[in-house]
């Protein structure tokens, strides 16, 4: 194999495709990167087994071959060069010459044989989505999803096609995130994506693009196209949450809030708060005001934000964390809170439409000291 391309392509490409490559693995091309060229240029190959990225360089391709390199060396090696142009040939030894300016590498590979092929989709059903749109999508429900693998369904987000419109939805026992688009799509599937997979795709997205990007489903795994990337990853199988049972019943309270002003004051609150100093945030709901209290060993705190309460007052605790994390993502100005008394989830819309739903659910709060 021996082949010259620039070095900014190499490198950006090499940055992408080594988040797929195993971090620690009994087969070390799984540690690597596949190099493949022919005469139509240079591809790069990565899979740990479950995640798999390959994507195409522009090349002078002066012999076709294909080799795999160690991941971690290969791109700080390449980042490191000093030339515009990189020049890498190989022998029948496995050895890897990497010329670039005044600088030659040598370096050990390994044989092609012994990297995994990709999984391969056929009739595979394609859904194509804006960038920013399925960039927002997985920031507004990408925090609820479970690490706890006791049930694997749950480590990913359930994609639900249906009525036109597309729901992506997360859960972890404690919360819950639904986020719904309309699309022009008139099939009806579902399948989950793991959360590694979306946070790859999330760190690939330009929220300020509206660039289609390509997604094709299969029974087993699902590929997303970006840009001249390519992301393969098998789907979780296993029965979700059904969140429609979970989402449904009374409401005996409406909120309305400035987002700022309430994420403010639970910052605040949080102060006292650690992984060793555990206590719930008091939230008393009344007709124009929330009141936000916390007491730790370290301390007290007591806090107002203005609000429009249609029901009757309320006091409610909750897990800081969860309740920060879910206005972070809110994306409006002002929200709209459901409440149905101190043991019952706390629901938060915008407050003008449906386009994403929060549930979080209450502590149980022991008696004032």
């Amino acid at each position: 194999m021996q082949f010259s391309c620039t070095k900014k392509e190499l490198s950006d490409a090499v940055s992408i495709v080594q988040r797929a490559v195993s971090s620690k693995s009994s087969l070390p091309a799984l540690e690597g990167i596949l190099l493949k060229t022919d005469f139509d240029g240079l591809k790069l190959f990565s899979y740990d087994l479950e995640l798999g990225m390959y994507t195409k360089v522009n090349a002078s391709v002066q012999q076709p071959g294909e080799i795999v390199i160690n991941a971690k060396i290969f791109s700080d090696l390449v980042r490191k060069l000093p030339g515009e142009r990189v020049e890498i040939k190989t022998d029948d030894k496995f050895l890897i010459s990497i010329v670039s300016g005044a600088s030659e590498f040598t370096i050990l590979g390994i044989p092609s044989s012994e990297f995994p092929e990709l999984p391969q989709l056929s009739d595979g059903i394609i859904l194509k989505l804006p960038q920013n749109l399925l960039s927002s999508m997985i920031k507004q429900t990408i925090f609820a999803i479970s690490t706890d693998d006791s049930k694997p369904i749950h480590t990913g987000s359930l994609f639900e096609i249906k009525d036109g419109s597309l729901r992506v939805v997360s859960v972890d026992g404690f919360r819950l995130a639904l986020r719904i688009e309309k699309i022009r799509c008139d099939k009806e599937m579902k399948f989950v994506v793991p959360g590694k997979t979306l946070s790859e795709i999330y760190k690939m997205l330009d929220d300020e693009k509206d660039d289609e990007l390509s997604i094709s489903i299969g029974k087993k795994h699902v590929l997303f196209e970006i840009n001249s990337f390519f992301i393969i990853s098998r789907l979780l199988e296993g029965e979700f949450l059904d969140y429609n049972n979970v989402l449904s019943g009374q409401t005996s309270g409406e909120v309305k809030v400035m987002v700022r002003e309430f994420s403010e004051s639970i910052d605040r609150a949080s102060l006292l708060i650690s992984d060793r100093l555990k206590s719930p945030v008091r939230c008393i709901f009344e007709r124009d005001r929330i009141k936000i209290k916390c007491s730790t060993s370290i301390g007290r705190i007591y806090d107002e934000v203005p609000c429009k309460l249609s029901g009757e007052p309320l006091e409610i605790g909750f897990n800081n964390r969860y309740l920060i994390d879910a206005l972070r993502v809110t994306e409006c100005d002002e929200i709209k809170i459901l409440l149905n008394g101190p043991l019952s989830p706390m629901k938060i819309y915008p407050a003008d439409s449906e386009s994403f739903i929060f549930l979080v659910l209450p502590v149980r709060l022991k008696t004032d000291e």
